[in-house]
């Protein structure tokens, strides 16, 4: 086997084709809500973070202000920040490097990489994910955005719900206490009933609050939630210190 196809290459290259192909989704939903291709494209480009850049267009197509869509999109990224922090204190970047890496944390390469025994392969695995996905992402966001009109609706084809059905899938399951998961169904209940009631864009502010209130004030076990499968922070073995380095 190929140096270079080592197995965090091949999980980074697999994740970043299947991630990328949803950009065809995002791609014709940004053109039915109203944006233009450029700006579509531009969303894709300098946002790069999936389920901000849908929240953004869900916003808008359901008649929001850019105000709201641009706030629901933020909360949604806010998540990156702890990636970002997560990955810094692993990887310490350095010049450019650091400023590329920013742009490409996001969950799929921080997956990748947290899921790595030494700091290599966390190291390639990262860099696969988040540069495989920023490209294929945005080559597909070309497909969707240009295949727009002649998909028609995209409700039709449920491009609306892909991306949504894949992150309750990678997350339901690694909600591993109970907490977090009634956390989880009354942020839902609550975005249903807000719905009928208020402007596009401030259902999914009024979840948010309603989770970083019960997070502020909640008493959970310490290391009980949203876990990752493998501690990034813990030594590969006895060899390791020669390759963290």
């Amino acid at each position: 086997m190929p140096r270079f196809l080592t197995p965090a290459t091949k999980i980074g290259l697999s994740v970043s084709l299947a991630t990328g192909l949803y950009g065809i989704s995002f791609g014709a939903l940004s053109i039915a809500a109203g944006l233009t291709f450029w700006q579509t494209m531009a969303l894709g480009l300098l946002m790069f973070t999936g389920g901000s850049q849908f929240a953004f267009v869900g916003v808008i197509a359901g008649g929001g202000s850019g105000v709201s869509a641009f706030g629901a999109a933020t909360l949604l990224g806010l998540r990156n920040l702890v990636y970002g922090m997560q990955m810094n204190a692993l990887m310490r970047p350095r010049g450019l490097a650091k400023a590329l890496m920013a742009h490409v944390t996001i969950d799929e390469s921080v997956a990748t990489a947290s899921g790595q025994t030494s700091n290599s392969e966390m190291r390639r695995g990262f860099w696969v994910a988040g540069v495989g996905v920023f490209v294929l992402w945005n080559a597909f966001i070309v497909v969707g955005a240009l295949l727009g009109d002649a998909l028609g609706d995209p409700k039709r084809w449920g491009l609306d719900g892909a991306a949504v059905a894949a992150f309750l899938g990678l997350l339901w399951p690694r909600l591993t206490a109970r907490q977090p998961v009634v956390i989880a169904v009354v942020c839902a209940l609550a975005t249903v009933l807000a719905v009928p009631a208020v402007p596009p864009g401030i259902p999914i502010l009024i979840a948010a609050l309603i989770a970083g209130l019960w997070g502020w004030f909640g008493q959970g076990k310490r290391g009980q939630g949203l876990e990752p499968e493998v501690n990034p922070y813990d030594a590969a073995g006895p060899g390791s210190a020669e390759e963290a380095r």
